[in-house]
């Protein structure tokens, strides 16, 4: 038997993660998996509590999905999409636009939710220059935002911890406070809310013929910590935008599919972006595919004759792979199938009250944030003086190392654990989940 772990060791660079600890530690390699579980090659089981980083969407090995990449295999597996047109994308572009906000109706493909920003940041910047306004090319962002790792996404991001390094390669972007009312506990979560749409509508009076686009990611920051924005944020930056012809951009990459409890988080306040991002989620966490849907006004603005040089010149080359709409249409068929946002809404309510009994009363969890099935348990030294723990603990890696023990795969941001399962899970299997939770928070803060 091939030691895995000393292999992975030997040869594998991983994301977001010190190698020199990784190097030290008996790290877990997974093998199999099935439903919403994980085994590793010692033959241990984990519930796969982040859905292998937020793709998984109705558990692993789903017989439809698996079907449906067998079936494309056997008609072809990749074609390009520039100069060709592919029945996959076809269909899948179509079901995508079926399911989303009425206004957008045009589906731009790539592979990641950071080029799904990417590639909406240049269609805003080429949209504004198509129609002749030039100065239009400043970004607005929100402080702590992650909209993803390349250039252009991480310039709009706000997460020191990951962003800083890179300044001196960052285009300049405006940037307004983001609402977090655990951080501001002398003002309500509207006056947050409003204090912070106060500041955007001050920027868009004073700079407004300049600015191209702003980005959200609506009601949740993911990558922040899980940080819920207070009712009416989304519309208000939304009524803004419309008001000074700034485009609003949705980056729904991780609250897409149903993670918020409707299929687009933007549809719980009745908002209809002119770019939205998709991608996590999109093929059920089989394969990479990312979606950039734009509205048909913003697509005319790329027609012209060849030498007008309108056209978007932009493009992947897995743009539209087969295999991955053909898993993504399996994926939307199971929601409708299934019922899977009809059956969301029990098991959120049970996971809502399962943690504020569990996890509400203990003197080191701080604040918990929640918004469907997407949670984050903020860790604190003191609860009282919201006083955080040393930086040189890590203790939201000590408690999701510990977790383990226990049969659950978390991840932490920081000292925020992080609970976003696959929305398949059960609710036996939740109560699982959170119970472990507390044992782990309990044992690594020394109760």
């Amino acid at each position: 038997m091939r030691n895995w772990v000393h292999l992975d060791k030997e040869y594998i660079w991983h994301p977001f993660t010190q190698m020199r600890e990784w190097l030290q530690a008996d790290n877990i390699i997974i093998e199999r998996a099935d439903g919403v579980y994980l085994y590793d090659t010692n033959g241990n089981k984990y519930l796969d509590g982040i859905s292998s980083l937020w793709v998984n969407i109705h558990g692993h090995r789903k017989k439809e999905i698996d079907e449906a990449i067998i079936n494309q295999i056997n008609k072809v597996s990749h074609s390009t999409l520039l100069g060709l047109g592919s029945s996959p994308s076809i269909e899948l572009a179509e079901k995508l636009v079926q399911i989303s906000p009425p206004k957008l109706q045009k589906v731009f493909y790539s592979d990641s939710g950071s080029t799904a920003v990417e590639v909406a940041l240049k269609i805003a910047f080429q949209y504004w220059k198509n129609r002749g306004y030039e100065e239009k090319r400043l970004f607005v962002g929100l402080d702590q935002a992650y909209h993803g790792d390349t250039i252009g996404s991480v310039s709009l991001g706000g997460i020191d911890i990951f962003h800083s390094i890179f300044h001196p390669l960052l285009f300049h972007t405006l940037v307004i406070p983001t609402p977090f009312p655990y951080r501001n506990p002398d003002l309500t979560a509207e006056q947050l809310r409003d204090q912070c749409l106060n500041t955007f509508e001050k920027i868009a009076e004073e700079r407004g013929s300049e600015i191209a686009a702003l980005i959200v990611e609506p009601l949740v920051q993911g990558a922040a910590g899980m940080i819920v924005h207070p009712e009416g944020f989304l519309k208000g930056l939304e009524t803004i935008c419309r008001k000074h012809k700034i485009l609003l951009i949705c980056d729904e990459v991780a609250t897409g599919f149903g993670r918020t409890g409707a299929m687009f988080a933007c549809e719980q306040e009745a908002v209809e972006p002119d770019i939205l991002c998709l991608a996590k989620g999109l093929t059920g966490g089989y394969l990479p595919l990312a979606a950039t849907l734009v509205s048909n006004e913003i697509f005319e603005a790329f027609l012209g004759s060849y030498t007008e040089y309108k056209t978007f010149f932009h493009g992947h080359s897995y743009t539209g792979n087969a295999l991955a709409c053909a898993a993504a249409q399996a994926c939307l068929e199971i929601f409708e199938k299934d019922h899977v946002l009809e059956n969301l809404e029990p098991r959120i309510m049970f996971l809502e009250n399962l943690l504020r009994e569990k996890l509400g009363a203990l003197p080191h969890v701080g604040d918990i944030r929640q918004c469907g099935m997407m949670v984050g348990i903020e860790l604190v030294e003191d609860k009282a003086l919201r006083r955080t723990f040393p930086v040189e603990l890590g203790m939201g890696v000590r408690v999701t190392q510990d977790i383990r023990k226990h049969g659950i795969i978390l991840r932490p941001l920081g000292d925020v654990v992080v609970i976003m399962p696959p929305l398949a899970i059960e609710i036996d299997e939740i109560k699982t989940m959170v119970t472990a939770v507390e044992k782990s928070i309990n044992e690594m803060c020394g109760i």
